[in-house]
């Protein structure tokens, strides 16, 4: 059904363009993590954010754009910007060569944080998406807007669990991650 509604949109020129700015951070890498992002429709915007009590920066990056993404209700035409060189370097570059060689690198390694990658995948695809990469912490409006919506997320987590919590949960996330790389590895 998407490829159907994207090939209809692209028919009749009826995207909406849409404008995502998105950011993502962690405390610790790993640590705790918040990602946001800013959509924008005209004079219209809104923020989405999210985080996590254990995980990384890069799946913060990943996150924030996959969820900004998998917000919009119907296909459109997306600038989307981030601060973040792996996400834009991935999507642009990496993700071809991943996918032909079953989701492995160049040196035949599992590809690191492939469950956010293949989501963002499957989320852009519905759309028309260019991928700008733009400085972060310079004054974009809504780059910084990001950058502060993701730490609130960040503080949020940190007031909800106690500090042992969260050194168990980071603990259980590096175990978590490095037996998933183990495994991927061994294939």
């Amino acid at each position: 059904e998407g490829t159907t509604e994207v090939l209809r949109m692209a028919e009749t020129g009826t995207w909406k363009k849409i404008t995502i700015h998105t950011d993502g951070g962690c405390e610790g890498n790993p640590g705790p993590g918040g990602w946001a992002a800013v959509l924008r429709y005209g004079d219209h915007s809104r923020d989405v954010t999210g985080g996590e009590p254990a995980t990384t920066n890069n799946r913060m990056e990943l996150q924030a754009a996959i969820s900004a993404i998998a917000s919009l209700k119907e296909p459109c035409e997306v600038t989307l910007f981030t601060d973040s060189e792996y996400l834009r370097g991935g999507i642009t570059e990496w993700l071809p060569r991943w996918k032909a060689n079953h989701w492995r690198t160049a040196d035949r390694k599992a590809v690191k944080n492939d469950d956010l990658w293949r989501q963002l995948d499957e989320a852009a695809s519905r759309h028309r998406v260019a991928w700008q990469w733009l400085k972060g912490h310079v004054g974009h409006v809504d780059n910084e807007r990001c950058d502060q919506l993701a730490a609130a997320e960040i503080a949020q987590i940190r007031r909800h669990f106690k500090p042992e919590q969260l050194a168990a949960l980071r603990e259980a996330f590096i175990a978590s991650r490095d037996l998933n790389r183990n495994q991927a590895n061994l294939f």
